[in-house]
């Protein structure tokens, strides 16, 4: 069974020092407790900035030191380009989108740097935006991106062939953007039209939260990926708000300026009413809501606030259902927003608890 570890977006930082730091700062004590006996595989973010700064000495000498402290590599989080702590990052943390041909240029930079920390013969991942926002981002746009993401592809490939080790484009549907829910992930693939070599190279990153807010039966879309032949690449665990009711002033509290927390409000007749951030669905005033969700991400081992649940449910039932070989990590990158209830000690002790109750739910 593959550990479970936790993706490094938790930290702040976008220099490769300031990177760099984070990882030395809490890694070692998150791996010592949850996975003493093997390396622990962690999930590195690296920034636009950072992936430009960090050349291939620096990139040697980072893995011989991760690796005496018992780390490894085998995913890495390219969807976050920009500073995404301490600033607003709204929608802004889906550019440069795929129309843009430096998001192809720093996938390709990531890619290149996780082939250097791979063993030979196995596969890694980088976690990547769905296309775009979809706010901004017209249909007759769309070509374009596909274009970029076929050329990714291809690329992929030749690094595949260069060094032995295969690279997989994991793409993250996201609430808002232009891949939000499982079928249309299923669409995207369908679409995608990359040759069968280079196909090899593109899987999913499956987000909890996000399948969550969209009130997906975790069974049901798991089916949808796979009877439409779509590998899950990784998974990342991940909770949301979910409140039962109209009343949503009661999460207001949950406003902040640094992240999008989009909201979905669950109708009467069943259908969805979507809004890109929580104060836009505060406003809206909807009548005959019977559920809200909202994409805040909270620390996996909260079941229960004193005005809300969370889609810890949702957790429970999908992690037993992935293949224990697949690579998962807790990416609860809010901590710094969390309100001061939900916050532990410090950070590292939030990250083994999570990973801890992880491990249990998977097995149950």
């Amino acid at each position: 069974m593959e550990p479970v570890t936790y993706c490094t977006n938790i930290h702040p930082g976008e220099s490769w020092a300031e990177i760099r730091a984070g990882v030395l700062a809490h890694a070692p004590a998150v791996a010592a407790a949850v996975c003493p006996d093997r390396p622990f595989p962690l999930g590195l973010r690296l920034s636009g900035r950072a992936s430009l700064e960090i050349d291939a000495a620096a990139a040697r000498a980072f893995a011989d030191e991760a690796r005496a402290l018992g780390l490894s590599f085998r995913t890495l989080n390219g969807f976050p380009y920009g500073r995404f702590h301490h600033t607003p990052v709204k929608e802004s943390v889906y550019l440069p989108d795929w129309r843009d041909s430096e998001r192809t240029a720093y996938t390709l930079r990531l890619a290149r740097l996780l082939a250097g920390w791979l063993p030979e013969g196995e596969t890694g991942t980088i976690s990547t935006v769905p296309l775009g926002f979809a706010r901004g981002f017209p249909e007759a746009e769309l070509p374009t991106a596909y274009a970029a993401i076929r050329r990714t592809l291809a690329a992929l490939a030749e690094l595949h062939e260069e060094t032995g080790r295969r690279i997989r484009l994991a793409v993250e549907a996201e609430p808002g953007c232009r891949i939000e829910t499982t079928p249309q992930m299923a669409a995207f693939f369908a679409r995608l039209d990359a040759p069968p070599a280079h196909q090899a190279h593109v899987c999913v990153c499956y987000d909890c939260c996000h399948q969550a807010l969209q009130y997906e039966d975790p069974a049901i879309s798991l089916g949808v990926l796979e009877a439409a032949g779509i590998d899950v690449g990784h998974v990342q665990v991940s909770s949301a708000l979910h409140l039962e009711g109209g009343d949503l002033t009661r999460l207001a509290r949950f406003v902040e300026p640094v992240y999008l927390h989009q909201a979905v409000a669950r109708l009467q007749d069943g259908t969805l009413r979507r809004f890109d951030d929580l104060p836009q669905a505060l406003a809206a005033g909807l009548d005959g809501v019977l559920s809200w969700r909202v994409h805040f991400h909270l620390p996996v081992f909260v079941g229960q606030l004193p005005d809300c649940g969370t889609t810890q449910p949702f957790l429970q039932a999908i992690l037993p259902l992935f293949d224990v070989s697949i690579p998962m990590e807790v990416e609860t990158y809010t901590w710094s927003v969390l309100p001061p209830e939900l916050k532990m000690s410090d950070v590292t002790s939030s990250i083994i608890r999570e990973i801890e109750w992880v491990e249990r739910a998977r097995r149950s």
